[in-house]
């Protein structure tokens, strides 16, 4: 399978080309086209428990849709929810770390799955459980706004505001701080930051999800009982 990203980079669509009897996995609802004759399935990703967990603690869906091509071969396209980029990268040897909302779809050798970020995760608003991709072959990932991959050396830093985490290779060790300590924190507005050393890639959105929930609420209307 060929993933291939087209109107890029602020509405980004990851296009799968498939050959007969190939299919691509894709989180539900993300699907926007298909060529004819691709048949649409979906199952519970590892069984019930990793459905029910995935739903319930990783905020993604309880299936994960399948998109199966004919003997002549097709093509699908799925997007994310936000406008923003896509991103498609391998999996392996190690595992790759996906935040909520941020998977689009998949070669059928990648195992999705939720895992325990940790409390850094928690406090650094991500909801402390993140998307888990493993095994072998290509992943697409979205974002809202632009899309920076980061390859750091052994040993090299990055700091990270927390709401524009996108991704990480398991090799990368990220550790919660607050910006600046606590006095930095004060003056300069920022909350908690991630900081992430290398080896691995670190992939980051130019735009913040909860900043743009924040904003909605101070304009769109609300009931009052």
């Amino acid at each position: 399978m060929q993933i291939s990203v087209k109107h890029s980079p602020g509405f980004a669509v990851a296009h799968c080309e498939l050959s007969g009897g190939e299919a691509v996995r894709a989180e539900a609802g993300s699907m926007m086209s298909t060529s004819e004759g691709v048949e649409v399935g979906g199952k519970m990703e590892g069984g019930l428990m990793k459905g029910l967990k995935r739903k319930a603690l990783g905020g993604e869906s309880f299936f994960i849709a399948s998109y199966t091509a004919p003997a002549e071969g097709g093509w699908v396209d799925c997007a994310g929810s936000l406008p923003g980029d896509v991103a498609v990268g391998d999996v392996g040897p190690g595992e790759f770390y996906i935040q909520r909302g941020s998977y689009l779809c998949s070669e059928e050798g990648v195992e999705i799955d939720t895992k325990w970020g940790g409390f850094k995760n928690l406090f650094g608003g991500e909801g402390g459980f993140l998307v888990r991709a493993a095994g072998d072959g290509k992943v697409a990932v979205s974002c809202y706004g632009a899309l920076d991959v980061h390859e750091l050396q052994p040993g090299q830093s990055l700091v990270v505001d927390t709401g524009h985490m996108v991704a990480y290779d398991e090799g990368v060790e990220v550790k919660l701080t607050r910006a600046g300590g606590n006095v930095g924190m004060i003056k300069s507005g920022e909350g908690f930051v991630f900081e992430f050393q290398g080896p691995g890639r670190v992939m980051t959105q130019s735009r913040n999800p909860n900043q743009l929930v924040a904003w909605l609420t101070t304009v769109l209307p609300f009931s009052r009982d």
